[in-house]
């Protein structure tokens, strides 16, 4: 069996929701047993979003300026075209995929970063949102430690085994805490 077809995502943790008017903004944070430079260099360049990101990239994203971003996993990727706001490295990575702002933050630990990301997001999509990065994350953490199963994204991540379990506990912790207002499956 491949480290893939063993792989199996923990439970839903690290993810809360915030709302500021009519903007939705999902939080993940993740502590990664990896150096700061090296979780930047996953985030931003493009040979590396190819292992793990829900979306592939036209160049680098460590560089302030346009760039398109196109969705993987799907039957026919979505091109956005958009621009990298700020990109301090390692620590702030900011830009816009899809009309959602993206937030991207490194902070050292001692024995490695907490990445935390802000995704605005349509309420009626935190859960599935939540899931989705929640796959991606592992992923991402599997390959910066040398251990690569290849991303899980779009349709092939919500048939992946796991994905449904992650969207409704996500679902039901962000209702718990009046974070959405609706179920989202």
């Amino acid at each position: 069996m491949s480290n893939r077809e063993k792989y199996s995502p923990g439970a839903a943790a690290g993810a809360e929701v915030r709302k500021d008017g009519d903007t939705w903004t999902l939080v993940l944070v993740r502590e990664l047993r990896h150096p700061p430079m090296k979780v930047w260099q996953a985030l931003t360049q493009a040979e590396q979003l190819r292992e793990w990101a829900p979306f592939d990239a036209d160049r680098d994203l460590d560089i302030v300026g346009p760039v398109k971003l196109s969705t993987a996993g799907t039957p026919t990727p979505q091109v956005s075209v958009t621009s990298i706001e700020r990109a301090l490295a390692p620590r702030l990575l900011e830009y816009s995929w899809g009309g959602n702002g993206i937030r991207w933050e490194l902070e050292p630990l001692a024995n490695g970063t907490r990445l935390t990301l802000w995704h605005s997001i349509d309420r009626r999509f935190v859960s599935m949102g939540a899931a989705g990065w929640h796959i991606c994350f592992d992923v991402l953490d599997r390959f910066l430690a040398g251990h690569s199963i290849g991303r899980i994204v779009g349709g092939e991540a919500m048939k992946f085994g796991g994905w449904q379990r992650l969207n409704d506990e996500y679902a039901k912790q962000f209702r718990n805490r009046n974070d959405e207002p609706s179920p989202t499956t």
